[in-house]
């Protein structure tokens, strides 16, 4: 593991030094990535924040960005738990604002549901939806295979020859506005490091099991905060899309949240369209003081 990047520090978290970028001054928002990216991808929507008079704070989870490797598989308490402990060793008690893209929309309303008082409001942002979340394999046997394949895709030398390379195509596939915004000497950074491809295949492979736990959580823990649920639409009229938009906004319904489309925006809405993002994370939590 590097050192920090600039402005950011390492926090140590449950044994795992995690990478964390605290910006600003005011009311708190937490902006946790999806699925393999990292703190600088909320940059877009860090830098509107902090002008509105927000403290930003972004952060990587185990495996991710300049974080730690994982030492356990996660899941969308532990995760939530981990986002209340990160607060603690920053002296940030709340309540904050937590917004969380794609899987880490998981994350973000289990901390929501988990810690009440400790939340002033929920943004989610092309959240992961699982309508009837089920296992087929037991996570033992995903969970093995992740850390099986993260090995010998490292002692390949995979990450270092392919690492961002696969980056800047992901995320030029996953947008409307053009390619990866991101710094090179960030990506190559991060993505040439065995340690990132590894942490993805182990959270991936726990998605299943992540999924399944929100319908408990949100039996046993009511949603008291505000929410909001951005979706992004590329504009297409295709059956793929509609029924995207179509799943986020029985989500919306499900949760009793505000219900926003982003257009034209692909999956990475903090990319393509950043201001709609820092106004929406901005509006719940105004909503929460009203």
């Amino acid at each position: 593991m590097t050192g920090p990047a600039r402005g950011g520090r390492f926090v140590r978290v449950d044994g795992v030094p995690l990478h964390v970028v605290v910006e600003g001054r005011g009311p708190v928002c937490v902006l946790s990535a999806g699925l393999a990216m990292a703190w600088f991808d909320w940059d877009p929507v860090a830098a509107p924040l902090v002008a509105a008079g927000r403290t930003v704070v972004r952060f990587d989870r185990p495996g991710h960005g300049l974080s730690g490797p994982a030492r356990t598989a996660p899941t969308t308490a532990g995760e939530a738990h981990r986002i209340a402990a990160l607060l603690d060793a920053l002296g940030l008690p709340g309540p904050v604002t937590v917004a969380g893209h794609s899987l880490a929309g998981f994350h973000a309303e289990a901390f929501a549901r988990l810690y009440p008082d400790r939340t002033a409001a929920l943004v989610l942002l092309d959240s992961s939806v699982e309508e009837d979340p089920r296992t087929v394999l037991p996570a033992a046997l995903r969970t093995g295979a992740a850390r099986t394949l993260g090995r010998v895709a490292t002692a390949a030398g995979l990450p270092a020859a392919l690492g961002p390379a696969a980056r800047r195509a992901t995320v030029r596939l996953s947008r409307t506005g053009g390619g990866d915004p991101a710094a090179r000497d960030l990506v190559r950074r991060c993505y040439r490091t065995g340690r990132v491809w590894r942490g993805a295949l182990l959270e991936n492979s726990r998605y299943p099991d992540m999924a399944a736990e929100l319908p408990a959580l949100r039996a046993a823990h009511p949603l008291t905060a505000p929410a909001t649920v951005l979706v992004g639409h590329d504009g297409s009229p295709g059956r793929g899309a509609l029924g995207w938009l179509s799943r986020q906004a029985a989500l919306a319904d499900r949760i009793g949240a505000r219900f926003e489309v982003a257009e034209p925006s692909g999956h990475l809405v903090m990319l393509d369209r950043p201001d709609q993002v820092a106004r929406a994370v901005r509006h719940a939590a105004d909503q929460s003081r009203a």
